[in-house]
């Protein structure tokens, strides 16, 4: 009898060890996602909710605001994403067999913005931008080309803010693509060697196709980090000039706590968790498949 039931008492013993997680992940997500799935069907106010059914979705789509706040947001996803994984990957391709000392003066220097908190950069950046007493615009008056407003002008201001967020996200990126290249089996290399494939052929043929769980997941996390971008959009130039830079997620905002629109700030969250699902549970098939 004690061999019997042995089985279920290990099991028993490991849901317990989870339980705690478990309900933690129920508490802070699962629920907060059906809240708000709910709350999109409702037109709410201080007091009261009304249900409308899908009159929020409506309005979202008769707002060319929303549609902006997509085009920006997807925008922000291509390039960021692009950009990260093609600089990480020349990065850590370049220095992950070098000195030890070299790589981990590298790999900390790429670091340090990324344990710096996003407001304090997005200040930093704000004060070199700024058009009247920022280093910027003061190096182009230094120079002939009198101040500059790239934060002002529709054509400068996402680029800008892509490059601020790609400059203070890429660390992470770069460490992992080291870490994940220093696991590659010196054996190939050695055999590569050997063979007398150049720098080049090593790279596109056994470092890139061995680091591809990491470059899935980099993408992942980047495509959920960009889709909540906010922080530097809040502080750096508010949505404008025009919604020029405004994103799925500061137009949340705005309905939420500038407009008090619940219902339909609750709408576009339900829009972003489809959109974060539908671009994630393939890439994550992806990297199960490969192991």
């Amino acid at each position: 009898m004690k061999l019997r039931y042995q089985p279920i008492r290990e099991s028993i013993t490991g849901y317990l060890f989870i339980l705690p997680q478990f309900l933690l992940f129920l508490l802070f997500a699962v629920y907060p996602i059906l809240e708000g799935i709910r709350l999109s069907l409702f037109r709410v106010d201080y007091q009261n909710e009304t249900f409308v059914g899908m009159s929020n979705y409506t309005t979202l789509f008769q707002d060319p605001v929303f549609f902006k706040s997509i085009v920006n947001t997807v925008i922000f996803v291509v390039f960021i994403v692009l950009l990260t994984v093609i600089f990480s990957l020349f990065v850590a391709s370049s220095i992950f067999d070098k000195n030890a000392k070299y790589v981990s003066f590298i790999r900390g220097s790429y670091y340090i913005p990324v344990m710096v908190s996003m407001v304090v950069m997005s200040m930093v950046w704000s004060f070199l931008l700024n058009p009247a007493n920022g280093l910027i615009s003061y190096f182009t008056s230094q120079v002939g080309s009198g101040h500059v407003n790239l934060l002002g002008n529709k054509a400068t201001v996402m680029p800008v803010i892509i490059f601020v967020t790609f400059a203070t996200n890429v660390g992470q990126a770069i460490i992992l693509y080291i870490a994940a290249m220093i696991g590659v089996p010196k054996d190939l290399f050695e055999a590569a060697e050997v063979d007398g494939a150049s720098r080049i052929k090593v790279i596109f043929k056994i470092l890139i196709p061995l680091v591809k769980p990491t470059t899935i997941y980099i993408t992942i996390i980047n495509i959920i980090a960009v889709l909540k971008i906010f922080v530097v959009i809040q502080l750096l130039t508010g949505g404008g000039p025009n919604n020029a830079s405004v994103t799925m997620m500061y137009y949340l905002y705005n309905n939420a706590f500038k407009y008090n629109q619940i219902g339909v700030a609750s709408a576009v969250g339900v829009i972003m968790f489809i959109i974060t699902l539908l671009l994630s549970v393939p890439q994550l098939r992806a990297m199960f498949k490969d192991k």
